[in-house]
Parts: C-alpha cells; structure tokens; sequence
C-alpha cells in the first residue's frame, strides 16, 4: 500500500500555483451568486414572459418548480457533490459543478417565452433552475474544502476566505448587471429581450470559470488519503461515526446564516414595512456597506489564522452581534430611521458578520476528517444556511405579525447568535492543528 501511495504521488502533475488555485476557487462562486442575484432582482421582470397570471397550470408549474429548486435540490446537491467529491476528488467535483451552473445560465439566457412555447417554457424553466439549485449545493463547499486543503501552512482561513470573496462579489455583480440593463432600455425592450442580456453575459464569467478549473489537480493529501481509503460511505459516515460533527456543523449553520439573512435580506425590507426608509434608499445602503465587508472578511480570516483561535474569535464576534441586534434595531426604530442610525447599524452588524463569513470556511472543514470533510460540510451547510437562513425573512416578518412588536426580528436575531455561541463552545479548535 505505502508503494502504490508513493507511485501516485510521484507521478502526480505539477499542481497549480496559489494563485491560480484561489481564483479557481474565487470564480466559482462569483458565478453562482451572480445568477442568484440576478435571478432575483429581475424576476418581476421574468415572471410575465414565463408564467402568464391568466394561465393557473403555469401558475402552479412556477410555484412548485421555484419551491424545488430552492429548497429540495440544494440539499441534494449538497448530498450528491459531497459523496462524489469525499470519493473521486474535490478538484473533479468543482470542474463538474461549474459547468452545471454556467450551461443553465446560458440556456436561461435563450430559452423562448410563453408566447412563443406555450407551456413548454415554464417547465424548462424550472428545469434550469433545478439543476443550478443542484449545483449550488455542491459549489461553495466543495471549493471551500479544496481552497482548505491546499493551502499554505498557517493560511487555511485566510485562503478559505476567497470562496465568500467570490460570493459577495458575484452578488454585487448580478445587482449591478440587473440595474443596468433595467436603467438603459425601456420597459418595453426589457421586458421584450434585454432582460436576456446580463444571463448571456453570465456564460461569459462561467466560461472563465470552466476555463480556471480544467487543469486543478487533487492535494497531495487527498491523494495519499484516496489510495489508502476503505470502501466506506462518506455520507454515512458523517450521520454515524462522525454525527456530533455534522449536527454542530449544522447548528452553526443554521444560526449564523439566520443572523447574515436578517442583515444582508430583511433589513431593507424591515426598514420600508416600518416606514422609516425607502426601499430603494434602504437597499442601496445595504448594497453599499456589501462594499465593506468585502476587504473585511480577509482580514478577519487573518485575525483567525494568527492571532486569534479561530473558534473563539467568531464566537466573540457572533455574542457580540447578539448584545447589539436590539439596541441597534430599537434605536433605528426610535429614530424614525435617521439616515446615522442606519448606516451605523448596518456598519456594524456587517462587520462582526465578516468575522464568520471570513473565518467560517476553514472552521467547518477543520471540523471534518478527511474521509467524509465534504459530505458533511456540504450537507450541515446547505441544511443550516440554506433551508433554516433562508426561511429566516419569512419567519421574522411572521414574528411581527404575531407578536404586534416591530422589534421581534432583533430577539430573534439574538436567540440565532447565542445558538452559535453555544455550537461553537461544544466544537473543538482545530485552527492551529494539522487538518486531520
């Protein structure tokens, strides 16, 4: 066994430069959540091409088909791209994964209306949507853990980092491809076939992804790791011998993402239903201070990687955002919204978030052996953040409701912050250890 372990690593290819392995990683997900955004920023402009309010089976195909795409096939992806990646490689896994996001957002570009296809266009609609959302559950984790694993000595949070760079920057992207298109053509044209324009643009990204990732080669490590491994199953593996892992994992996930939607999503629109701002002002703020946290998440990673544990440095971070969530909110709301109270509030909760957003990639795939890393990143990720965070604009507009209190989305926000500080508490610290 120590023979064949040696001949692969001997007659492995020179891999890839620290640099080019960090932009493989980093264009990913730029691509990803540049579709996302801009999904979502023109979607009231999509809807009429594709699901006519006059036709109640097309009505019905759009509900479900969105339903599915976002909340069933993240999760599958997470369990398909984890398993492949944790048994053939997570460098096959990205190369796999980016191609399955940049074809649909071409084919989204091109697809023909409702006019034109009847019925026939909705479903492919949603069929695109479908296999992004399968992609995207494979995307983040699997170039996180490869971003990890072949980093330098000391760098593991830093380098890990990239991969939310790339969010962040892919969002800001899809924003301010929608606003362009949305700001130089007429309703008309917009809606006729200039909408089309930023997704045929987004094939161009994808293609430089593709481009990025066709010469990525597996680490050293999981190498030597893939020709010693027993014929085990990663995902079995992370809900048995490795259980207490995934579910730490994923308690983390599901409160920290509940806390970065509240801030990143609700805000704007807690802000306009209280009437203290305009959406459109609110939402511009919230862009902007994106801006911030960009450069932010770094350096957090650093303070990670070099000063700080890494476990004990996002949970200060996170108490933190607990002890503020309410006198920030209460004091935008007393107020009346001035325009100091919040950008103040929006700078600050921005900031202790960069804190995870920016350690939090290498402090999940510390957690995991490498034998099953990416199946229980991927599936406690995509569960945590993806399903409880994204329900979370949901269930704090529903708080107000039930409970006539404006302010409800702040105790929420602290009930998120103080689960994250007790996951975090219960996980071991493994930021200045060799990844097992």
């Amino acid at each position: 066994m120590g023979g064949k372990v040696k001949d692969m690593t001997d007659a492995a290819p020179k891999p890839p430069d620290i640099r080019h392995r960090i932009m493989a990683g980093f264009i990913g997900n730029v691509v990803e959540w540049y579709d996302f955004a801009l999904y979502g920023y023109l979607a009231g402009v999509i809807a009429p091409v594709f699901f006519p309010a006059g036709n109640p089976t097309a009505a019905l195909i759009a509900t479900y088909g969105i339903f599915a795409a976002g909340f069933i096939m993240r999760p599958l992806g997470a369990a398909a791209f984890g398993w492949f990646g944790d048994r053939y490689g997570r460098a096959r896994t990205m190369q796999i994964s980016v191609v399955m996001m940049a074809l649909p957002t071409l084919l989204l570009g091109l697809l023909p209306s409702y006019q034109t296809a009847g019925l026939a266009a909705p479903v492919l609609l949603v069929l695109v949507r479908l296999v992004q959302g399968l992609s995207v559950g494979g995307e983040f984790s699997s170039s996180v853990t490869y971003l990890v694993e072949t980093a330098p000595e000391g760098r593991r949070g830093v380098t890990g980092s990239w991969a939310n760079i790339g969010s962040m920057s892919g969002s800001l992207l899809g924003v301010g491809a929608a606003a362009l298109v949305t700001s130089l053509f007429s309703a008309a044209d917009l809606h006729d076939w200039a909408w089309r324009l930023p997704f045929l643009g987004g094939a161009i990204l994808g293609t430089t992804a593709i481009w990025l990732r066709r010469n990525l080669h597996e680490s050293k490590r999981f190498r030597e790791h893939h020709a010693c491994r027993e014929e085990t199953s990663p995902l079995l593996q992370a809900f048995t011998t490795n259980r207490r892992e995934t579910l730490l994992a994923l308690a983390f996930a599901a409160s920290y993402g509940t806390s970065y939607y509240i801030a990143f999503v609700y805000l704007p629109e807690w802000l306009s239903a209280q009437h203290l701002m305009a959406r459109g002002d609110a939402l511009t703020i919230n862009t902007l201070m994106t801006f911030l946290v960009i450069p932010a998440m770094p350096l957090a990673a650093i303070v990670g990687d070099r000063v700080l544990p890494r476990r004990t440095w996002i949970a200060i971070a996170l108490a933190a955002l607990g002890l503020a969530a309410w006198p920030l909110q209460a004091w935008m709301l007393a107020s009346s919204g001035s325009l100091a109270s919040v950008i103040v509030a929006h700078a600050l909760t921005f900031l202790l978030l960069a804190v995870p957003l920016g350690s939090g990639p290498a402090l999940f795939a510390e957690l995991f052996p490498e034998s099953d890393r990416l199946s229980g990143y991927s599936v406690a990720f995509n569960i945590g953040l993806g399903i409880f965070g994204g329900l979370t604009p949901m269930i704090a507009t529903s708080l107000i409701a039930l409970t006539g209190n404006p302010l409800a989305p702040a105790f929420y926000m602290v009930a998120a912050a103080a689960l994250a500080v007790v996951a975090l508490v219960l996980m071991p610290d493994r930021s200045r250890e060799p990844l097992r």
